[in-house]
């Protein structure tokens, strides 16, 4: 039973009018810092948040939390005890309150200084974290992808269902000014009927050789850091960042950056799940530890409407289009270009630029942690309206759900031959029981998601 300071907490969370109209991104007033905006409108009118995972990209999204007028940083949960210390230092420097280090996440779920949960922790514990936090009755900004199989992004929208919290993924982009209008000015048909969309992702990474098994550093808790996947032994080529590139905790390329612009094809196409999927691609440039693609193709066919693909390639950063990263949609009159930025170009079918929509906020698509910090207070904040306003979001889990599946067929299909057949009314893999072992993943005993 909810008690009642927690649940007179929610009711002025929901109904607050002091939210982000007033003080949102490019909305503070000269001479004030995010932090004194932040004691002039008191504890109690800010939504309290606890961040899991703040070694990389989660100490990014702390910095930027904590940043928003509206927010204070409660807790911070990480298996890593150097990592926590530095986001609590920085955090302490942008808000008025130093947060607690707390490093198992779930401890912070029944805290009346939490209303929020911020998941940023490697992508196996994505949807285990944002459904415990969703039966605590904790809001959940949840990064890309929103899962690591299939089952487990279905369990999140049961979850939502139930619980009746709110969910935002981080497909930041849904929540750029300039790229809205673009895909906007897509629907209303400025290239005609959009049939097909390019997406691509190009990098320069290194080898991560072969890793040797040795203790377990005391800075970190490696069971924690676990959670829910089967126990596997340390080496020390795992921890931090190359974790990405092994099936047991990662997702590969394709989920790490393919989920972003393979969501805004979707979203421009106006199509949701998928009747065939094929990938062809392989680890070729290094022979080490790393298993899943570092060259991949995905295509995404939705019956005779449209097809997206997805390029990636982890080891040749030469771009695309000029670009590391983007979205292409071809359509009956023309084509509408989307890079890493705030921006867009639309091309008649001679290949002449017949619109140029800029942006001047930096974006450095490079960057692993924090390429566009100013864009995506944006996605905070409509995060934050939801809460309290029931604001829609711009990528609430349904939507996040969908365009992670997509990504994760390309795998499944990797994985099992190349090629699937799909039910286009849920995405479900059809007559093929080898792609469906890879629909969901075998947990460590007594941590397995549930909805119950």
């Amino acid at each position: 039973m909810m008690n009642k300071t927690r649940r007179t907490r929610r009711e002025f969370i929901k109904t607050a009018t002091v939210g982000a109209t007033a003080v949102t991104f490019g909305g503070i007033l000269p001479g004030f810092t995010a932090r004194s905006y932040g004691q002039i409108m008191g504890s109690n009118e800010r939504i309290k948040v606890a961040m899991m995972g703040v070694n990389a990209r989660g100490l990014a999204l702390a910095n930027n939390f904590s940043q928003q007028p509206n927010c204070e940083i409660t807790f911070v949960c990480d298996v890593d005890s150097r990592a926590a210390a530095k986001c609590i230092s920085q955090v302490e420097k942008n808000q008025s309150k130093k947060p607690e280090a707390e490093p198992d996440f779930r401890k912070t779920l029944d805290k009346d200084e939490v209303d929020a949960l911020v998941v940023a922790a490697p992508d196996h514990w994505h949807a285990p974290a944002a459904i415990l936090a969703s039966k605590a009755g904790k809001h959940v900004y949840l990064e890309k992808p929103c899962s690591h199989n299939p089952h487990e992004g279905e369990l999140l929208i049961e979850a939502a269902k139930k619980y009746k919290n709110v969910i935002q993924m981080g497909n930041q982009r849904r929540s750029w000014p300039n790229v809205a209008v673009g895909i906007a000015a897509l629907h209303d048909g400025i290239i005609g009927k959009p049939y097909f969309a390019k997406t691509w992702y190009t990098n320069n990474r290194k080898s991560i050789g072969i890793g040797k098994e040795i203790a377990i550093p005391e800075w970190l808790d490696f069971d924690l850091w676990q959670g829910p996947a089967p126990r596997d032994a340390y080496k020390d080529n795992i921890i931090h960042y190359n974790w990405h590139w092994f099936w047991h905790w990662g997702t590969g390329e394709a989920l790490n950056n393919g989920t972003h612009m393979v969501d805004l094809a979707r979203w421009g196409l106006q199509v949701d799940y998928p009747s065939k999927v094929t990938s062809a691609g392989g680890r070729y440039h290094y022979k080490d530890d790393w298993q899943t693609p570092d060259t991949q193709m995905i295509s995404i066919e939705f019956g005779d409407q449209a097809m997206i693909t997805w390029e990636g390639r982890s080891c040749n950063g030469r771009s695309n289009e000029g670009a590391s990263v983007g979205v292409i949609f071809y359509g009956e009159k023309g084509s509408l270009e989307i890079q890493g930025g705030n921006a867009y170009t639309v091309f008649d079918l001679d290949n002449k630029v017949v619109k140029e929509v800029k942006n001047e906020t930096g974006i450095d698509t490079r960057n692993l942690t924090n390429p566009s910090q100013a864009l995506d207070a944006i996605h905070i904040q409509n995060f934050f309206e939801g809460i309290k306003n029931g604001t829609q979001l711009n990528a609430d889990i349904v939507s996040g759900h969908i365009s992670t599946l997509l990504v994760q067929l390309g795998n499944i299909a990797q994985r099992s031959g190349g090629l699937l057949n799909t039910d286009s009314s849920n995405g479900h893999i059809l007559d093929n029981p080898e792609a469906m072992t890879l629909w969901q993943r075998e947990y460590e005993p007594g941590w397995e998601p549930t909805i119950a």
